[in-house]
């Protein structure tokens, strides 16, 4: 019985840290933009990039 009088109060102070960075996170728009990176990872950013892939690079060293 003489636990719960240390873990309630380290309960509630862990409760009062994760509101706090909640509120933190929400105030620097971290939940501004949920959907945009969910599709950023589906664009197709082939188009620019002329990059050689590593493999072909190494192959190519190794010769």
């Amino acid at each position: 019985m003489d636990i719960i009088y240390l873990l309630l109060p380290v309960a509630l102070i862990i409760v009062i840290i994760i509101i706090a960075v909640f509120f933190w996170a929400v105030k620097s728009d971290q939940f501004e933009d949920m959907e945009g990176p969910a599709y950023r990872i589906l664009m197709d950013d082939d188009e620019g990039d002329n990059k050689t892939p590593v493999e072909s690079t190494q192959k190519n060293e190794k010769d």
